[in-house]
């Protein structure tokens, strides 16, 4: 039997996910605070829902994509809440990046009304919602998960089980770290590039199409575990490369800002803390940088 999926919030990213749930067999009901944004789905077949509750009346799988946590509660547990009328096996799954803490308490209450709950994050913005390329993580039991795989396929082509209910959320956040952390590091690139009396527009389709080429940072997260790398692991000869390839080529830029006057705060960080990050310990250069002696 195919679920009936409920959608609340039509928002950047909550539009083009539901938009890709219309055609599913089973059914949409979508809810949203503007009345003129549901009546493109109610055009396309869907039903329209005046509340949380009313959505609840009608789906199984109900999926969230609102602003915070307080909102988040409040379509949960409000007193037009889904947990009014959700029946017993329902699957709420939230989409907003919200508090994991938010997620492990919110699951509580559904339990008590024998609903699950998932944390269920999402990553690859409104252009992936939009083709159908998002990446879900999820936190929620094993029942819940197989529940929702399904659904989400309409708009994600990489549905992760993160592990229990806030697991989710955990995940969603280690990958955001990564995310804002490298957006910082790509201005301080900028502003050594702009130092230069470089272009650094084509500076960013440089990066653009070599990160499409070889995966970007993403590219080294391949191991399991983050343990330093023992003598004769398949791993080791291949990430002290990319240790010392990273180390020349900071050191290089590192030079080059100190030549220009251009602080370079993350590449300082990036340098001693590359190898050991990589498991793999530092190289010679990074060695010598912090000893001011010869490399090894």
């Amino acid at each position: 039997m195919t679920d009936r999926v409920g959608f609340i919030g039509l928002g950047n990213m909550g539009a083009p996910m539901a938009k890709r749930l219309l055609d599913r067999p089973g059914g949409l009901t979508v809810c949203d605070m503007r009345p003129e944004v549901v009546v493109t789905y109610t055009d396309a077949g869907a039903n329209a829902a005046d509340t949380p509750a009313a959505v609840a009346e009608h789906a199984e799988v109900i999926s969230i994509a609102v602003v915070d946590d307080a909102q988040v509660r409040g379509v949960v547990d409000g007193p037009d809440g889904i947990l009014r009328t959700a029946k017993p096996g329902s699957v709420i799954a939230v989409h907003s990046t919200i508090s994991d803490a938010t997620a492990e308490e919110l699951a509580g209450i559904c339990a008590s009304h024998d609903v699950e709950f998932v944390d269920a994050p999402v990553s690859g913005g409104a252009p992936g919602a939009n083709r159908g390329v998002l990446a879900v993580m999820v936190g929620g039991t094993e029942t819940a998960f197989q529940r929702v795989r399904e659904p989400f396929g309409a708009f994600a082509d990489l549905i992760v089980h993160a592990g229990p209910v806030g697991a989710g959320t955990r995940m969603k956040l280690a990958r955001n770290l990564l995310h804002f952390a490298a957006f910082t590091a790509a201005t301080e690139a900028q502003r050594l590039a702009e130092a230069a009396g470089l272009d650094i527009a084509a500076l960013g389709k440089v990066v653009r199409h070599s990160d499409a080429v070889t995966g970007g940072a993403g590219a080294i997260m391949l191991r399991d575990t983050t343990a330093a790398i023992e003598e004769g692991d398949f791993w080791l000869p291949i990430l002290s490369h990319a240790r010392d390839l990273g180390e020349k080529d900071l050191s290089l830029a590192m030079e080059l800002g100190e030549r220009l006057g251009v602080a370079l705060p993350f590449a300082e960080l990036a340098i001693d803390g590359l190898g050991i990050g990589l498991g793999v310990g530092t190289g010679p250069i990074a060695t010598k940088k912090r000893t001011g002696g010869s490399p090894a």
